[in-house]
């Protein structure tokens, strides 16, 4: 009886191991067939992605930007972090803001059409990338409007170019003192999943994040080449890698009293504990400092540019 069940034993070890060595070639196969289709789909797109916008050239390397309007104020648009093409996403913001300025959106190292770099994506480098930039178009007068991240990257900007800004609009611009950037981020797990192709399959299998939103299939159909092209690419990466200290450089910094500051945010925010007061300690001691208040979403300007233009042009002629 023993030995019967010995050899049942044995029988039963072997189908469990069979089938488990199956599971592990199908798994082998899957993770090689996403990598193989990534890899052609990455060539593939290289050719599909239109040009936009012109090349200005910024410590030797290619920087995109986008142009539109003809008004004698100038408008300079600021990403915020992982915007994977700016000049496109911004559209609905910049097709309001041109008809009265002259709209410039930044394309910075790793974002859109702009060439990368392996500067560390400090927030000094950052800014004197931008700055550079608008020196090669020889702006130098203009109103700074940044969304998200780029609440940090401006902070230091205006500080450092207050003879240039004239003002400083944010888009649910993120404050030095906001709780989570201090967080360890798994960055060499993000470059295994970027490389592998998994980022194209989970983007595959996602709902479009542009639905009903304003965009044409073409601008989704470029938007969506252009995240799978600049997610998670070195430059982003080693941006996401300076979070912490960039965040903890700007605590040491406010906004200079008297430079206009209008900040538009989210009414809603749950992901970031006191949202919204965090912002109003911000303008609290600007002699032209305000905070509205949106319903929307983090991407405001995708649903709210109608509005933030008509409040931005309303506080502009209350404090001329």
């Amino acid at each position: 009886m023993k030995m019967r069940m010995s050899k049942r034993m044995k029988k039963t070890l072997i189908v469990i191991l069979k089938a488990i060595l199956v599971i592990v070639i199908l798994i082998g196969l899957f993770l090689a067939v996403v990598f193989i289709v990534n890899r052609i789909s990455n060539k593939s797109e290289q050719g599909k992605i239109e040009p936009y916008g012109q090349s200005v050239l910024v410590d030797g390397k290619n920087m995109n930007v986008l142009i539109q309007g003809q008004g004698e104020e100038t408008v300079v648009l600021l990403p915020g972090y992982g915007t994977a093409a700016p000049a496109l996403d911004f559209k609905p913001l910049v097709d309001e803001l041109s008809p009265f300025y002259k709209v410039v959106v930044i394309e910075p190292f790793g974002y859109g059409l702009s060439d990368g770099t392996e500067k560390e994506r400090s927030t000094e480098n950052i800014v004197s990338e931008v700055h550079e930039a608008l020196q090669s178009l020889k702006i130098e007068k203009y109103i700074l409007m940044g969304h998200s991240i780029a609440g940090i990257y401006g902070l230091d900007y205006v500080n450092k170019y207050e003879n240039e800004v004239s003002a400083f609009v944010g888009i649910d611009s993120s404050v030095p003192t906001q709780g989570g950037m201090d967080e360890e981020l798994p960055i060499e797990t993000f470059k295994l999943l970027k490389k592998s192709g998994l980022v194209r399959l989970q983007m595959k299998l996602s709902a479009d994040p542009y639905a009903g939103l304003p965009f044409d299939d073409y601008t989704k159909e470029q938007m969506r080449m252009l995240t799978l092209k600049n997610m998670l690419n070195p430059s982003t990466l080693n941006e996401m890698k300076n979070f912490n200290p960039n965040f903890k450089a700007a605590q040491k910094l406010t906004f200079p009293k008297n430079l206009p500051l209008i900040i538009f945010i989210e009414a809603n925010n749950t992901d970031v504990e006191g949202w919204v007061p965090l912002h109003e300690a911000q303008v609290k001691n600007s002699t032209h400092g305000k905070v509205i208040q949106f319903e929307g979403g983090h991407y405001l300007h995708h649903t709210k540019s109608k509005e933030i233009v008509e409040s931005f042009r309303g506080f502009m002629e209350e404090i001329k």
